[in-house]
């Protein structure tokens, strides 16, 4: 019995054992790290309106997206934040504009995802403020706390994404840019001479500690708008001035906001960009 015994080899049972534990770790490794894919060109998606109720009986709507599409969708969420995207497009559902889209999950390649962002804009602060361009205002409150200008902070990274405050009050340029009958100016006008006033707060080397002239500062990209944001702080006294304005010029829409308005303490101005390399 004692001749028909294998030999015991240690230095091959402790290859063995290596060999057994290092593909145990690579089997658990791809577990929790799937293989990444290449992107796809397009991708089936379904979506549905977003309910409250428990029980959703919206009819569900199909469409292929672009992979381009479905990502400027997200961008609008998340801006050019590569880990947070891929972990949306693993789980394959997002909510957007009171709807919710679902589609099979993917694990996208990080060098194909990054290459896909770098075509979409990205914050700008060389950008001058141009009236002209200018589409949208929003008037915000007291509560609002404008974050810090694209760049000032982010060590030279200007994709961080901008995000508008919720609550404010907008206005849209073909809105409120009609004049009145006898009327030689607008409401829009009248907001948008405000980007040309004097800043509310003093100047930090002005020895009068006077008001100083100055253009609205750049604060960043904003995905969901396609726009530049920018923005000036306005005065209590200028804020009760707009308001008398918009009963005056505005129409009836937005004449019913005129307590919004008399408490607004920035004005925000979006400036949308036309060009793309998409």
């Amino acid at each position: 019995w004692l001749s028909e015994s294998p030999t015991f080899n240690s230095s091959t049972f402790n290859l063995q054992l290596f060999s057994s534990i290092t593909n145990h770790q690579s089997q658990s490794t791809q577990f929790r790290y799937p293989h990444l894919v290449s992107l796809p060109a397009q991708i089936a998606v379904k979506f549905t309106e977003e309910e409250a109720e428990y029980l959703s009986v919206r009819p569900v709507r199909r469409q292929t997206f672009q992979l381009a599409e479905l990502v400027d969708m997200i961008l609008g969420i998340t801006g050019k934040d590569l880990p947070r995207i891929q972990q949306i497009l693993h789980s394959g559902t997002i909510v957007f504009n009171f709807y919710r889209y679902w589609w099979q999950g993917f694990d996208a390649n990080e060098d194909e995802l990054a290459a896909l962002l770098a075509k979409f804009p990205d914050a700008d602060p060389s950008r001058a403020f141009r009236a002209e361009e200018c589409t949208v205002m929003l008037l915000a409150g007291k509560s609002y706390q404008p974050s810090q200008p694209a760049g000032a902070s982010q060590a030279g990274h200007t994709h961080v994404h901008f995000s508008l405050p919720a609550n404010a009050v907008e206005f849209r340029r073909e809105e409120i840019a009609r004049k009145k009958l006898f009327s030689g100016k607008s409401f829009w006008d009248v907001l948008m001479l405000c980007s040309q006033s004097p800043s509310p707060v003093p100047a930090p080397n002005s020895a009068s500690g006077s008001a100083t002239r100055s253009a609205p500062a750049y604060l960043g990209y904003s995905y969901l708008r396609r726009a530049d944001v920018y923005s000036i702080e306005i005065a209590p006294a200028q804020a009760a001035s707009l308001a008398r304005d918009a009963e005056k010029l505005a129409p009836r829409t937005v004449r019913a906001l005129a307590p919004q308005i008399s408490a607004a303490t920035h004005i925000l101005f979006l400036c949308p960009r036309h060009s793309s390399t998409l």
